[in-house]
């Protein structure tokens, strides 16, 4: 069993190497559920000017921040410092600020009538640049995940579009954070313990580091990823579709470097009409719920709001299990 996170040279996927690359990604998601990727081909300053952007998001005033927060009704804009509480009981908000930004398509688009996380984003008045930037880190960020899907695709033996072929006007989102350093004795987390909800995540990691995942044993680690490279991990509407073989793990972000942490995770998920049942025979003890795309998102969104709670149409992914 792993209990390290493997780097992974994908630039093998297609070519030489190629059976090699597919059962090393295999074997990192079917055990620890994340790896580190190198060879993806995307240009190194596409990441620094996304993370410069992020820094002037961040300085805007407070002011600005508030007038363009997000709402129950269009999750999208700015997420203030402490705005969300986690649902553990401890009253300790999350030490974090972010920017939320959905799938991004005209106000008359049709799929906005058949579901509202997608639509127009809501772009910082004062930095015009920011959704050129931000959408040119996002389109690098497809291409990275059609990638991995079609080696998982390989790796499981499903076949070609299995995976990839619900990811035809997807739901794919994005946040923005800002992780300010902790003090060594200050209680909570940049982001509590949690699983990803989606599909597959992709994060450029922060050189402060701060990201630390849980072993199948109980350790926390963190993934050492080269310069250049990114962070990759399973979300649980994969390990659905796997039927419990690609695994989604704990994670979470402490941030005691002293120094300001930068992170634009991208969370890949699948078209609004997708449901995500099993495509393989469920491993012995994984039993869980089909997740239809549209209304589970909207659950995620929606049970953010500390007076909002889950409901037996609720399923429970993301849900950390003693």
């Amino acid at each position: 069993m792993t209990e390290h996170i493997p780097t992974i040279d994908i630039s093998r996927l297609g070519g030489p190497g190629h059976a090699d690359c597919v059962a090393e990604v295999m074997q990192a998601c079917t055990s620890i559920g994340f790896l580190s990727i190198t060879g993806t081909g995307v240009d190194p300053a596409l990441v620094d000017g996304t993370r410069d952007m992020l820094r002037a998001l961040f300085a805007l005033p407070e002011q600005a921040k508030w007038d363009q927060a997000i709402t129950r009704e269009n999750y999208r804009g700015f997420i203030p410092m402490g705005f969300f509480t986690p649902n553990d009981g401890s009253g300790t908000p999350d030490r974090y600020e972010g920017y939320k930004l959905h799938a991004e398509v005209s106000a008359d688009d049709p799929v906005v009538a058949d579901c509202g996380l997608y639509g127009p984003n809501v772009w910082p008045h004062e930095l015009p640049e920011a959704r050129e930037v931000i959408l040119a880190y996002w389109a690098a960020m497809d291409g990275v995940l059609m990638r991995l899907l079609g080696a998982l695709e390989e790796g499981l033996a499903l076949s070609p579009g299995a995976l990839t072929g619900g990811f035809e006007r997807p739901m794919t989102n994005m946040t923005l954070l800002h992780y300010p350093p902790q003090a060594p004795d200050e209680a909570g987390f940049g982001i509590h313990a949690h699983k990803d909800t989606d599909a597959l995540t992709i994060i450029a990691p922060d050189p402060v580091g701060g990201l630390e995942v849980k072993t199948r044993a109980g350790d926390w680690i963190s993934p050492q990823t080269p310069p250049g490279g990114f962070v990759v991990n399973i979300g649980d509407m994969l390990e659905l579709w796997s039927g419990g073989r690609l695994v989604s793990t704990p994670h979470r972000v402490v941030n005691r470097s002293g120094k300001e942490r930068y992170s634009f995770p991208y969370f890949a998920v699948p078209r609004h009409d997708v449901v995500i049942a099993p495509l393989l025979d469920p491993v012995p003890g994984f039993d869980r719920p089909s997740v239809h795309v549209g209304h589970w998102s909207a659950e995620t969104w929606r049970t953010n709001w500390p007076d909002e709670q889950a409901d037996e149409k609720t399923p429970e992914l993301g849900t950390i299990h003693d």
